[in-house]
């Protein structure tokens, strides 16, 4: 584990959701649990994630934050990663490209989740103008994670449904996002056959594609996403390369998903096995 002296200290912006297992209330205790010191950065407050949930509050706090980078710069916070997921306001978009220009430690990474689809459509809320601005600041990613849907919106490329796409399909999906700018891409929830379910991890410099694949459970839960993402980042900022990181995150994931209950719907009960976090 860490020492206070070799700590490395991340940041990430995304929303909290106040009830429903997701985005800062995962990102925190998982970072936390694996060594980092975590800072956040709310994109925006609602009662609960907008997934399974009618009439939940949002409120933007896109104003705030530039005072809130001000503040940081007077004191010269520095990162050693940026981790951002869902944010509900494009202009947030160049708050953390500043941060990225201006906060980051040499060689830091900006790690990019963009939390915006799932199954083929758009979060509640999101629309095609936005798209175009979430692939816009895709295109900095050190480490881009989309899903399936994700990078099809992203790329403008046909959305495929799991069991109906092939190894040249992901190929084009995951060349189209590197090309477009992103260092790294890890595409996740790829299903080329059933009962399986992996990561596919790619960096531009050598475009080699490597697989991380584990049984695919009969169940799903929300909220695996931020979790798998909040993993990958503390793995990677820890020292592991790309693709452990990816499988690290795969694992834990698979592990909240047999420990959530099913009546448990609305998130995954990833606290229940939280301490197991480094041991994978």
């Amino acid at each position: 584990m860490n020492s206070v002296k070799n700590q490395k200290r991340i940041v990430s912006l995304q929303d909290i959701s106040c009830l429903g297992q997701c985005s800062l209330t995962v990102a925190l205790p998982i970072l936390s649990a694996m060594g980092h010191e975590t800072v956040i950065l709310p994109s925006a407050v609602l009662s609960t994630h907008t997934g399974n949930w009618k009439g939940f509050t949002f409120r933007d706090l896109t104003d705030d934050i530039p005072g809130i980078l001000d503040h940081w710069d007077s004191y010269d916070i520095k990162f050693d990663g940026i981790y951002t997921g869902y944010i509900g306001n494009a202009a947030q978009f160049d708050m953390a490209l500043r941060m990225k220009e201006t906060m980051l430690n040499e060689g830091a990474p900006l790690i990019i989740d963009p939390a915006m689809a799932d199954y083929g459509k758009l979060y509640t809320g999101f629309d095609g103008e936005f798209v175009k601005k979430m692939a816009a600041y895709s295109a900095n990613a050190d480490y881009l994670l989309p899903n399936i849907t994700e990078a099809a919106f992203i790329t403008g490329m046909e959305y495929k449904e799991r069991l109906t796409y092939d190894t040249e399909y992901i190929g084009k999906l995951v060349g189209a996002m590197l090309e477009m700018g992103a260092k790294n891409v890890v595409l996740t929830g790829v299903e080329y056959k059933e009962g399986e379910i992996g990561v596919c991890v790619c960096d531009r410099e050598t475009g080699t594609m490597q697989y991380y694949f584990g049984e695919k459970l009969p169940t799903s839960v929300h909220g695996t996403g931020d979790i798998f993402a909040s993993v990958f980042t503390g793995a990677l900022i820890r020292g592991y390369d790309v693709l452990e990181s990816a499988s690290k995150a795969a694992k834990f994931v698979r592990l909240t998903i047999e420990n959530t209950p099913s009546t448990h719907v609305y998130g995954a009960n990833f606290e229940g096995i939280l301490s197991k976090v480094n041991d994978i």
